[in-house]
This record gives structure tokens, C-alpha cells and sequence, in this order.
């Protein structure tokens, strides 16, 4: 079973962790948001390709979800005390060692692709991990700040590592999206995709920034495969993060429902949400889309992969109608 998942970075990663459990035979290939990425300390850092990366070979930080495991900070302390930041982006010493590979790859004109490949032959997380696009995309928030009343546009990391979400989103947008291309083997993979997972992400800015990218969105909704998606929301509230602030942003209500129906039923088959939601399993299924109410909660691996049991016995179901 050919398998490819569009996956941000904890809520996707851990998502996959349970689909290897639970289908241990498969091909799995993930498409990854680089929406996130940001360059700091003249490095890029690509946080949701390295949780995923991280994650699935063995060398994340289980507590936190993102970053090393035995990880230390002496490089940051050091940048701090010649005064140089941001300090509110914490980059570990074993974290950056992956950003200075990257980035000198990147410097000798090797594409991010082929640089995240390089990368996984070391970490073998037993999924092809590719970037959604080559081509540099940002995801930016508009916002107000609340002690100057400024309105200015800062970088998605900004927002949510430094202002931890404390100020409403008023706009979210992935500069570069609409110029950029489809990395090689992100249409090929969908073309040839027997399941098409969208994971427990963040649905504007992890798989929304990928489907930004012309043709990927389109590739998915022309495969003539199974898409079936997991919800984030669970009892009207994300699971993990602040994606009700960015789904404000973008005119969608924070419930297991409307991100459906925001997805639409051009793009989605099949929908699973949480047991508490079971009650807007018609509302959802009046849109078009094959519902189902599960345990949607991720506590620990086993959890995960009854997810993913999940997603592929619907994935199935709506094959077969």
C-alpha cells in the first residue's frame, strides 16, 4: 500500500509514528510543510521537516515534542552574552548541527529536497520525507500589538514561539506560495498514492501552507483515491497548539465540523473526529464528507496507531461505495 501523508510538525509526526505501528508494510511518503521555516543565526531552520525527521528515527525530545533528546545550549547562552538573537527561538548545540549541514548544503546549490534526503540517511525514519516545495515560502501573521497598536506582519514563529498566540491573527499568509513549485516527487507521489492521510495538523498553516502551493491541492483532488482526514479539534479546542487563533484568522470556526467543511468535499472523502463530537457527524456527512466519531486523542503510540487504524479502515470504506 502506497501511502502519502501531508504532515506539520508534533501533531503530523506523531500521527506517523502510529500509521508505521499500524501498517508496517507500507510505503510511506511524507509531504512536509516548510511554511515554518525561518532563517536564524544565517542558518535555515526547517522545524516541522526536522520534528518529523526527529521524531521517526529515534532522536526527538519526547517531553516537548520538537527538538533533541540529552539536548544542551551552550551555543544559545554564548549568542546571548555577545547579545546576539532572537533569544526566544531556542535552538539546541545537537539541533544545530543540523542547521549548519542544511545550510552549507544549501550554499553549494543543492535543492532543500535533496538536502532533507541527505539528512534522513542518517536518521532512516522509514518514510520518504520530501519538502512541500524547493522554493522558499514563509508563512507571516498580520497582527495588532496590543502596547503600541502597531499593525505590522511578522513571521508565523514569532507568533507563536514568542507571542505565544496572545494576540488575535487579523491574517495569515504564505509569502512565496503562489510563485513556488511542487518539490520533485510531491505530484509523482500523489499520482501513484493508493490513501492520501491528512494527519491531526494545524489546518491553516502546516496543511494549508502545502496545499497553498499550486498543483498540490489540485494533484489530491484529481488522484481518484481515498482522502481522509483527522481532525484537530476536539470539543471545540485544538488538541495541542493555538490553531483555533489561526482558524479565527481565516473565518473558520474553532470545531471538528467547519474544519471539515473549510477543507471541503472536493478535497476530503472521509473525516474522523473525536467520540465527544460524535453529535456534528450528520452535519459533517450533509457536506459531502464520510464521517466517523473515534477516540482522536494521541496519548501514546499504541493510541496513535489505532488512529491510523482508523483513517484506513474509512480510507477503505469510501473505496469500496
Amino acid at each position: 500500500m502506497r501511502i502519502v501523508v501531508l504532515a506539520g510538525g508534533i501533531g503530523g509526526a506523531r500521527f506517523l509514528r502510529g500509521l508505521q505501528q499500524a501498517a508496517p508494510d507500507a510505503d510511506i511518503t511524507v509531504i512536509g510543510n516548510t511554511g515554518d521555516d525561518i532563517h536564524l543565526f544565517g542558518l535555515k531552520v526547517c522545524p516541522d521537516l526536522d520534528t518529523v525527521m526527529y521524531t521517526l528515527g529515534g532522536g526527538i525530545n519526547e517531553e516537548q515534542g520538537w527538538g533533541r533528546t540529552d539536548e544542551t545550549f551552550h551555543l544559545k547562552e554564548e549568542l546571548a552574552a555577545y547579545g546576539v538573537g532572537p533569544e526566544w527561538f531556542g535552538l539546541g548545540d545537537r539541533d544545530f548541527a543540523t542547521h549548519i549541514v542544511r545550510t552549507q548544503m544549501l550554499s553549494a546549490g543543492y535543492p532543500l529536497s535533496a538536502v532533507t534526503e541527505a539528512l534522513c540517511d542518517r536518521w532512516k525514519p522509514g518514510v520518504r520525507l520530501i519538502p512541500m516545495s524547493d522554493d522558499r515560502v514563509e508563512t507571516h501573521v498580520a497582527v495588532t500589538l496590543p502596547d503600541s497598536g502597531e499593525r505590522k506582519v511578522i513571521h508565523f514563529q514569532e507568533y507563536w514561539v514568542r507571542l505565544r498566540a496572545s494576540v488575535a491573527a487579523e491574517a495569515v499568509v504564505p509569502v512565496g506560495a503562489e510563485q513556488a513549485k511542487p518539490a520533485p516527487g510531491v505530484l509523482e507521489a500523489i499520482a501513484e498514492a493508493d490513501v492520501i492521510l491528512f494527519p491531526p495538523s494545524n489546518p491553516v498553516v502546516s496543511v494549508g501552507t502545502i496545499l497553498a502551493v499550486p498543483g498540490i491541492r489540485e494533484a489530491i483532488a484529481d488522484a481518484g483515491v481515498p482522502v481522509v482526514g483527522l481532525s484537530p479539534i476536539v470539543g471545540d479546542a485544538p488538541v495541542r497548539g493555538m490553531a483555533d487563533k489561526v482558524l479565527a484568522a481565516v473565518g473558520v470556526e474553532s470545531t471538528a465540523a467547519a474544519v471539515a467543511e473549510h477543507y471541503g468535499s472536493g478535497l476530503l472523502d472521509g473525516w474522523l473526529v473525536d467520540t465527544v463530537d460524535a453529535a456534528i457527524v450528520e452535519r459533517v456527512e450533509t457536506a459531502g464528507i464520510r464521517c466517523r466519531a473515534v477516540p482522536l486523542m494521541m496519548s501514546d503510540l499504541d493510541a496513535a496507531a489505532r488512529m491510523a487504524r482508523e483513517a484506513l479502515t474509512l480510507a477503505e470504506e469510501v473505496r469500496g461505495a
